[in-house]
């Protein structure tokens, strides 16, 4: 699915992952949820990167994305969330939140959730698995 298709499908009410609009963007769940409680922050109207935004803009997407953070620890009971900024793959603003476990292997524990060894096996986002989290983050973001 491109960008362009993802947006679309949020703004339709189409996407099982869409978790809420906050006023920077869209709050999805990832793809893959090896960490439980992954989002992302896709920013709509879409811009190309956060320096494209002006800074009122630019505060309004840190501030979401540090509350989208709140929320993920707060409902996975996470010890602390990581964020990051890429948009070279997917050249759109889109912010990652990753939750992060104490328990988590000693292989992963320290490394970036996108550099995890290729041995990790993926978890595909199910309704029946993730759809709880995806309603608790939506109570959690929407009682802000």
């Amino acid at each position: 699915m491109t960008p362009d298709e993802r947006l679309a499908a949020l703004v339709a009410g189409e996407d099982p992952k869409m978790v809420a609009e906050l006023p920077s963007g869209f709050v999805v769940m990832g793809d893959n949820q090896v960490l439980p409680g992954y989002c992302l922050l896709l920013a709509y109207p879409k811009a190309g990167h956060l320096l494209e935004l002006d800074p009122e803009d630019q505060a309004i997407f840190l501030a979401d994305m540090a509350l989208l953070g709140q929320a993920v620890q707060e409902v996975t009971g996470a010890v602390r969330c990581n964020f990051a900024i890429y948009g070279n793959l997917d050249p759109f603003l889109h912010a990652h939140v990753w939750p992060r476990y104490p328990d988590e292997p000693e292989e992963q524990r320290t490394r970036p959730p996108l550099a995890f060894p290729r041995s990790i096996e993926p978890v595909a986002w199910s309704e029946e698995v993730h759809g709880e989290i995806r309603d608790a983050l939506r109570d959690a973001l929407q009682s802000d």
